[in-house]
């Protein structure tokens, strides 16, 4: 997951719409978000988030403290000529989640439908909950979508590893599951 060289190819070589998680808006995570009924100055991060339409839709909602993080900086600029003035409104951050030190207790929600499923190794995995647990506020939300043990075993060419709502709260003991829904996600190829 950490090869930054994968990332920084895929973005170089296909367009944002091309890509096979692509959607126009993130319905779900939309519903999600509005469900926590934060304030609009809360901070939010989405982990991942490379060009991804979640800034546009969380800036049109009128949020002011949106966050991007991502491996890819060929993502990054992608999303942010998509935003063109908007953009501004967004903090772009580069870098590794398993590496990348984030502030204390800054984020009221965090957001990941790209990043934790690719984390196949143990030690990456108990790095990126020890950043969430780290980074979000005492009382703040993760909201965190992966492959179900129904899904596909491998994306963009990587083994994933899946997850059922149990295990995947289990990885995350400081925070209690509130919800979980099953998606299936039509890429824009047309495949489930």
């Amino acid at each position: 997951m950490t090869d930054k060289s994968h990332w920084e190819s895929i973005y170089a070589s296909k367009s944002i719409q091309d890509v096979s998680w692509y959607r126009d808006h993130l319905e779900t995570s939309l519903d999600f978000i509005r469900r926590c009924a934060l304030p609009l100055d809360s901070q939010i991060i989405d982990i991942g988030g490379g060009a991804s339409t979640l800034a546009d839709d969380l800036c049109g909602l009128g949020y002011t403290s949106v966050s991007v993080l991502d491996i890819s900086m060929t993502a990054l600029e992608k999303a942010r000529l998509r935003l063109g003035p908007l953009a501004k409104r967004v903090q772009w951050m580069e870098g590794d989640i398993t590496k990348i030190q984030l502030p204390l207790e800054h984020y009221d929600l965090w957001h990941d439908r790209a990043v934790f499923h690719f984390l196949t190794d143990l030690a990456d995995r108990h790095s990126y909950v020890e950043a969430a647990t780290r980074s979000v506020k005492t009382g703040g939300f993760i909201i965190l979508a992966t492959f179900s043990p129904e899904g596909p075993l491998k994306c963009s060419g990587l083994t994933v590893h899946r997850y059922d709502p149990e295990s995947l709260a289990g990885m995350f003991p400081r925070f209690d599951l509130q919800e979980s829904r099953l998606e299936d996600h039509k890429t824009p190829a047309g495949v489930v």
